[in-house]
């Protein structure tokens, strides 16, 4: 059973698992939101977890993490981003999500989307969009099968994007 939680204490050791195994890997970890600072220094970590306000490049969010209820552990995360700058408009979309290594094709990365797009209902966002790389095709499978449109591929940064839309 998985259920996307905030992050509190209680998850420390949940998250240091996760992290630790992603770092270990040498991959890069996704999304953004829960790299951007070290998860062993806690309360800075929790401090960085989300933006409140916008301050000109980034916008209000909210970082969920999929805790796999049975295991006790992170499955993965997810950052949803409550409206949209012109640069995720172009490439970064709505939700931001990844899968830890070694928990990946087991299909945690769509029923993660599916409670994804629950907290985008909560939060009256009812056109999604979602981004990912063209060389990521399981990631582009798990947007399709929540829904996902694809509307077209751009470049940035010399990486294809391709934008989906998932209408709720």
């Amino acid at each position: 059973m998985l259920k996307l939680v905030k992050l509190t204490e209680e998850y420390r050791p949940q998250l240091c698992g996760m992290m630790d195994e992603w770092t270990a890997s040498g991959e890069k970890i996704i999304p953004w939101a829960i790299r951007k600072c070290d998860c062993h220094d806690f309360p800075a970590y929790l401090d960085s977890l989300e933006v409140r306000e916008s301050d000109g490049i980034h916008v209000p969010d909210s970082t969920f993490f999929c805790l796999d209820t049975d295991r006790n552990i992170f499955v993965g995360a997810v950052n949803i981003r409550h409206c949209l700058n012109e640069r995720l408009l172009f490439s970064g979309g709505h939700i931001g999500d990844g899968i830890r290594p070694g928990e990946r094709g087991k299909g945690y990365g769509t029923k993660m989307i599916a409670l994804a797009l629950e907290e985008c209902d909560r939060l009256g966002i009812r056109e999604v969009l979602m981004c990912c790389d063209k060389d990521n095709p399981s990631s582009a499978r798990t947007i399709v099968k929540n829904g996902g449109v694809l509307e077209n591929e751009v470049t940035a940064g010399g990486t294809v994007i391709q934008r989906y839309w998932i209408k709720r």
